[in-house]
């Protein structure tokens, strides 16, 4: 219908929680139900910043902790004026690989850094219509192959990054949904499918400006 506008679905968890399966499934399903759906995952390699954080996750380069920081914020940014907000604008309904949350929760919990910190770079980014959090116990994270390939891929620093996920799950007004990623591929994604159409619905008749926080953001 004329005026819809898109949804911006967000998929979260711990490394190796099934999220790049899982958004891959949601999209295709999301097509085939005559649904216009993209996905996004960040960070966004496609971008000279894209590719410089690569890199860095995959231990090829080291950089400073605020820089790659600032990184991570300016790949998201990249992306939002003329992409998200156009295309959700369009009806398209976007399903993030990765958002904000992970940037936040992956510095805060190294040492001596703060939540607050952490979410100043990000305010005035689009607010998720839905997010959700594949939660997977870390002992079977570490089972999964390839697990400890990339930088952040270590079962200590993986416990406090779930520390701090659920820390932002407390504090932030959005609608956060835990699923249990410990089920079959087929049983998480049909559990996936349902919220998100549920979200489809709801927020095909609201406005686009409030529900992308024109300013700052909501959640913050």
């Amino acid at each position: 219908m004329a005026g819809q506008r898109g949804t911006l679905v967000v998929l979260e968890g711990v490394d190796r929680a099934g999220k790049s399966t899982q958004n891959r499934k949601l999209v295709v399903t999301l097509c085939v139900a005559s649904h216009r759906a993209e996905l996004l995952l960040f960070p966004e390699i496609s971008t000279e910043i894209g590719k410089l954080l690569i890199s860095y996750l995959e231990k090829k380069i080291e950089m400073g902790d605020h820089s790659v920081y600032l990184l991570f914020s300016a790949n998201r940014w990249e992306r939002v004026p003329c992409l998200i907000r156009d295309k959700l604008d369009q009806g398209f309904t976007f399903v993030v690989d990765r958002y904000v949350f992970s940037g936040v929760t992956f510095i805060a919990a190294k040492e001596s850094f703060s939540l607050d910190w952490c979410k100043q770079p990000d305010v005035g980014l689009p607010t998720p219509d839905l997010v959700l959090f594949l939660q997977l116990q870390l002992a079977e994270a570490t089972r999964c192959g390839g697990f400890d390939q990339e930088r952040y891929e270590d079962r200590d620093f993986q416990e406090r990054a779930l520390g701090c996920f659920q820390q932002l799950m407390q504090d932030l007004s959005l609608v956060w949904k835990t699923v249990n990623a410990s089920r079959s591929i087929e049983d998480v994604h049909e559990e996936i499918r349902t919220l998100t159409e549920e979200a489809i619905h709801a927020t095909a008749h609201q406005s686009l400006g409030a529900a992308l926080g024109v300013g700052a953001w909501a959640m913050w």
